[in-house]
């Protein structure tokens, strides 16, 4: 594994294989450092060069490809980005999907399974409320951290989504800052 300093040592490498794959991820995002963790352990002895990027360190190489959240494994093959797989995946699935076998699926973000949901509130927020009303409305299980009890929790709120205000949303490693109906709907597949 070789960690990517920008946008242009990746373009440089890529040309140099028919298949590769990069991790996109944040460092100090627990979801992050779970699926960097999971990469490391994974066997990928045999198969196609990996790659690491922090995102919090290199601003261009998910910028060039337009994704928007971390952890998420890129595939490659040759320059073209052929596959983008979002969420924390154990080490079997990586392990397989670099040894070029079909994984099985294990991702907190599969189809079938249900969506990871944390609300981050404080208690005085008349938005946070609001969104959890609809939520409990859709049958939607979700987890509270009040963030004006929990300082620890306040901070990593603030370094994963850049922001202080609530309600934010995580929704399997996505944050949606506000009540952004479109956006839960979207990732809850809400109709």
């Amino acid at each position: 594994m070789r960690n990517i300093a920008s946008y242009q040592e990746l373009a440089s490498l890529l040309t140099q294989h028919n298949s590769s794959f990069l991790l996109l991820y944040k460092k100090g995002s627990s979801l992050s450092e779970e699926a960097l963790l999971n990469l490391k352990t994974a066997d990928i002895s045999e198969g196609a060069p990996v790659y690491l990027c922090d995102v919090a360190q290199v601003r261009d190489v998910h910028l060039q490809y337009e994704i928007n959240t971390a952890p998420a494994f890129l595939v490659f093959q040759g320059k073209r980005l052929a596959q983008v797989i979002k969420g924390t995946q154990t080490p079997a699935y990586y392990s397989q999907l670099i040894g070029g076998k079909t994984p099985t699926p294990t991702s907190r973000n599969e189809q079938n399974a249900p969506a990871r949901v944390i609300v981050y509130t404080t208690p005085t927020c008349s938005w946070c409320n609001t969104l959890k009303s609809y939520l409990r409305s859709h049958q939607v299980t979700f987890s509270e951290i009040d963030v004006s009890r929990d300082e620890k929790m306040a901070a990593q709120m603030v370094q994963r989504s850049g922001q202080q205000g609530v309600p934010q949303t995580d929704i399997n490693g996505q944050i949606i800052i506000g009540f952004d109906r479109t956006r839960i709907d979207q990732l809850l597949k809400i109709n």
